[in-house]
């Protein structure tokens, strides 16, 4: 298979980088490819956790989330505590590869392209199939599949090279210590 222009360039940017691109690509896409489900899951926990404040404890949320924080029984005060604390994790990850996404968007060579592939495969609410994003942006397939080998792979630079570096120094910054040195690893292999 020959490599195109774009890619080639790609291809430096891993190795300038130091990353295997082979494992960044097929990471990358795993993340992509269960985007949906876990923004769907996190919608799904932050309306029970919403629901669970409103009726057990007031219409009012902030009241709700005092209570729970200074009278609540201890068991309450841990499962709230557990389940906010997953929404607040699983939304770090979500914004994450939303930054990851706007830096593909400002990517000078098919930048917008990139960006409207991985969102109309992984990314927004109704998913399209292969068909329907061929008609979309007017491409033909073997072109689709090697501009979403492309996109897959500039996300990889985008999340790992530009997206995690980013928020682990501004956590760094804030004296919080929130990476996993397992997940956010310069080098992502």
């Amino acid at each position: 298979m020959r490599k195109t222009k774009a890619m080639k360039s790609i291809s430096l940017m891993y190795d300038g980088m130091h990353f295997d691109e082979e494992q960044v690509f097929h990471k990358s896409k795993l993340l992509l490819e269960i985007y949906r489900d876990v923004v769907w899951k996190t919608i799904q926990e932050v309306d029970l956790v919403r629901e669970v404040c409103e009726s057990y404890y007031s219409q009012d949320l902030n009241v709700a989330l005092t209570y729970l924080n200074d009278f609540a029984p201890t068991e309450q005060k841990e499962d709230f505590k557990n389940r906010v604390s997953y929404i607040f994790e699983t939304s770090w990850i979500i914004e994450l590869i939303d930054t990851a996404m706007l830096k593909i968007f400002e990517y000078h060579t098919n930048g917008k392209l990139y960006h409207e592939i991985l969102s109309k495969c992984y990314v927004n609410a109704i998913s399209m199939n292969e068909q329907e994003i061929l008609e979309c942006l007017s491409l033909e397939r073997t072109s689709y599949y090697m501009r979403k080998k492309e996109a897959i792979k500039l996300f990889g630079i985008a999340l790992w090279g530009y997206a995690l570096p980013k928020y682990k120094a501004i956590f760094i910054e804030s004296g919080e210590n929130v990476f996993d040195n397992t997940f956010c690893e310069a080098n992502p292999v």
